[in-house]
């Protein structure tokens, strides 16, 4: 196999403040995997063999509730880590990660995370700084889904999902990879009936346009204005 280089994972957050050499000795253990779309990366409860870079693609973390419920937790994009249960303390993936798309990620043995972290200080920090970020973005989301009216939740998770991936189209902003109506209603904790409807309705106001797998937020300030309760539902 050809060694990976390291410009691969130069620049990307993770990554920031590491000398050339140090980027050496992390790619020089770290294999390149390709995972086709609706594969999983990992699985909740697996033994964390691995921790994950997503290189390229969109990945969904998906976890299952105790009453078998599947709810979508996030979306990782290009250039952030996953599968990082060691630095939570945990030897299983609290979720699983599924591919949303074709995929290419660099994965790197598990039981690597603690001599990173000890070995490369900015890594370790970077990091923690993203696992810091995702428990701020749950207990927001716990949060959202206690206060806010089911319309709120739905138009909070597309701009959050226009603002990760979104691409200028001449239509608005797309969001850049195939999602569903159903996928929409395990991320907002409600049904694929509601988001349906709620769809149905934005798009007949002009904000949104959707069709099969895609959604477009044609006017995200309006969306925005919906989302914190500021215009009347009408």
């Amino acid at each position: 196999m050809s060694r990976l280089d390291r410009s691969l994972i130069a620049g990307l957050p993770p990554f920031q403040g590491l000398t050339p050499d140090e980027l050496d000795r992390m790619i020089g253990q770290a294999r390149s995997l390709r995972i086709t779309r609706d594969q999983p990366v990992f699985e909740q409860e697996q033994d964390a063999h691995s921790f994950f870079l997503l290189l390229d693609g969109h990945v969904r973390v998906v976890k299952a509730t105790p009453d078998g419920q599947e709810v979508i937790v996030r979306y990782i994009s290009p250039g952030e880590l996953m599968g990082i249960a060691h630095a939570l303390g945990r030897t299983t993936y609290p979720a699983s990660a599924i591919a949303a798309v074709d995929c290419v990620v660099l994965a790197w043995p598990g039981h690597l995370w603690p001599e990173f972290a000890a070995a490369f200080p900015n890594f370790g920090a970077n990091t923690y700084k993203t696992v810091g970020t995702r428990l701020q973005d749950a207990h927001t989301r716990v949060v959202e889904m206690s206060t806010e009216q089911v319309d709120q939740r739905v138009a909070h998770a597309l701009l959050k999902l226009v603002k990760q991936t979104g691409r200028q189209t001449e239509e608005g902003l797309l969001i850049d990879f195939p999602i569903s109506r159903q996928d929409i209603a395990e991320m907002t904790g409600t049904t694929l009936h509601t988001v349906s409807r709620l769809l149905t309705a934005w798009e007949e106001k002009g904000l949104v346009k959707s069709g099969r797998q895609k959604v477009t937020v044609v006017e995200p300030h309006r969306l925005l204005m919906l989302a914190e309760g500021r215009i009347p539902k009408g």
